[in-house]
């Protein structure tokens, strides 16, 4: 039905340009992305460019790169993601680049954006091409993005959200244990159990934001006289002397000593009428079993960010996280590895617009009404 549509000599071609990780799925990706999505994307009528990233990080060089481009494809997995989008933000006119919409092709080992955005599909094949359709039918929702910046290092940005402690580093290490088969998952937080650490560190945090109106977009720029009056209007009704002075914002503080802690966005479960804005903060309860420790262990790999039972949870807007010196280890981000560091961690609401199935989208809005 796309393929047979006409398109106009005088409209002229949407600009697609795909970042596409081969390297994804034990390096099946360019070969499911070739065979399954690309017809797809060519029928459309949308003029196509796929780049291909050699090595990892490449996807933030080449985003600093980029020209405009009417909508961007990430076909990969969440370090595809973390990348474009990271690689996205870090520009300069990131103000006007962040409006453009963003799709998702599930190539990757882990596609934590999948579940919020797709239905369920136990068939590969049917998932990528309905993912690639939904592009095509230009239903968007609007994602949350965490910006980590460390003392140092340039900000990273993650849509799903940060991990670091215990549970995360037994799920690295499941692959290492493949000959225990079914078991491996079990096996790697068994052996884990016996070295057990507690991380500790001082967090501050502020707590969530009201959501301010959605501002209708204007079409089209407003006539000179218009912009002359608000601009006067402004200046005039500008209060004379000193500024207000701006409430003082409220910090609370927590010393914390945990198995792991997770800041996380609410991607995974969008809700389009929240009224306030902010990232979950999960502190895990410090003192399990062993049996404890595997069972949660366990539940952990299929949702990273869920909160179990006996967890502290926070909403927050922004929060500071102080490590003690000498601290070792690693931050998940989005799962990529990277070194544990002090880190101040702030959400920006709805920044970025991703393409979704319809019925996703349907689904959220009668969940709204009722």
């Amino acid at each position: 039905a796309f393929g047979n549509q006409l398109i106009p000599a005088t409209m002229p071609l949407k600009k697609a340009t795909v970042f596409l990780n081969p390297a994804a799925c034990k390096g099946k990706a360019g070969n499911l992305f070739e065979k399954n999505a690309a017809p797809i994307l060519h029928l459309s009528g949308l003029d196509v460019t796929v780049v291909k990233t050699d090595y990892e990080g490449q996807a933030k060089q080449l985003l600093e790169l980029m020209e405009n481009t009417d909508l961007i494809i990430i076909a990969g997995g969440d370090g595809t993601v973390q990348e474009v989008v990271t690689g996205l933000l870090r520009r300069a006119d990131e103000a006007a680049f962040s409006k453009i919409p963003i799709g998702f092709i599930p190539l990757g080992k882990t596609c934590s954006l999948s579940h919020a955005l797709y239905p369920e599909s136990t068939n590969q094949v049917e998932h990528i091409a309905n993912a690639t359709l939904a592009i095509l039918k230009g239903e968007t929702v609007p994602l949350d993005v965490l910006q980590i910046k460390g003392e140092k290092e340039q900000p990273v940005f993650a849509v799903s959200g940060l991990r670091w402690g215990s549970y995360r580093d037994a799920g690295v290490k499941v692959s290492k244990y493949w000959y225990f088969g079914p078991l491996k998952t079990k096996a790697a937080h068994f052996f884990s159990t016996f070295k057990p650490q507690k991380h500790q560190a001082a967090l501050r945090y502020l707590g969530p934001t009201e959501r301010p109106p959605e501002e209708p977009e204007e079409k089209s720029r407003p006539p000179l006289y218009v912009r002359l009056y608000r601009r006067l209007r402004s200046y005039w009704l500008a209060p004379a002397g000193f500024p207000r002075e701006v409430a003082a914002e409220k910090w609370e503080e927590l010393k914390l000593s945990t198995i792991e802690l997770c800041i996380a966005t609410q991607n995974r479960q969008l809700d389009l009428t929240r009224t306030k804005d902010f990232m979950n903060i999960c502190i895990e309860a410090e003192n399990v079993s062993k049996g404890q420790f595997v069972q949660r262990g366990c539940q952990k790999m299929h949702d990273p960010h869920m909160c179990l039972e006996g967890s502290q949870c926070i909403h927050a807007s922004r929060c500071i996280l102080q490590l003690p010196e000498g601290t070792e280890g690693f931050f998940g981000i989005d799962n990529e590895e990277y070194e544990a560091m002090p880190v101040e961690v702030k959400l920006l609401p709805r920044k970025l617009q991703f393409f979704c199935d319809p019925r996703m989208r349907e689904q959220l809005l009668q969940a709204a009404v009722q």
